[in-house]
């Protein structure tokens, strides 16, 4: 049934799905999910806690491949970068909580808490600097993690706007820099 309603979520929407639609494609009566979730708001939290989770495994994978148990930047970004690719669905459902946004926004502020943890780590594992600030890192790590994914579908409908001819052979890939003034 989170699996149904994954799916549904990520390519309809949340406001845009019925539980009768989840319910089907789960194979299953309405009244299953809500005795399982209490609702479809949730059927969204079981949702979320599934995807932080995954992010969680991702980076745990990250640091036990890594020789002093806490993986740099580089891998557990790459780590990331893997278990988005092998979940598209995911990569959908998020989109669509950019895009529509929910009222609490609760899976953002939840992401946000989990590359907290990762930050406060990695400053405590000395592979991450201790002279910025937290926030700054934390808004680093999402946005270097999830800003490609946003935006690099926008740079490849821009090249894929001019005719073939006009084309780069291979697609510009988007790099991400966060930066923060100087008062």
């Amino acid at each position: 049934m989170r699996n149904a309603g994954l799916h549904q979520f990520a390519t309809t929407g949340f406001a845009g799905t019925p539980l009768r639609a989840i319910a089907s494609e789960a194979g299953v009566a309405i009244g299953l999910i809500s005795h399982h979730f209490g609702s479809k708001d949730g059927l969204r939290a079981a949702v979320e806690s599934w995807i932080v989770d995954q992010f969680a495994a991702a980076i745990t994978e990250a640091d036990a491949a890594a020789p002093d148990s806490v993986a740099d930047t580089a891998g557990r970004d790459a780590a990331v970068a893997q278990m988005l690719k092998a979940n598209p669905l995911i990569v959908g459902y998020l989109r669509r909580e950019l895009l529509e946004g929910s009222a609490g926004r609760t899976l953002i502020t939840r992401l946000a808490r989990l590359s907290l943890q990762s930050v406060d780590s990695m400053r405590s594992g000395g592979v991450a600097s201790t002279d910025r600030s937290r926030v700054d890192q934390v808004v680093t790590v999402m946005i270097r993690q999830l800003g490609k994914l946003f935006l690099q579908p926008l740079v490849d409908q821009v090249v894929d706007s001019f005719s073939a001819d006009e084309r780069p052979a291979a697609k510009p890939e988007l790099t991400i820099t966060v930066r923060t003034p100087q008062n």
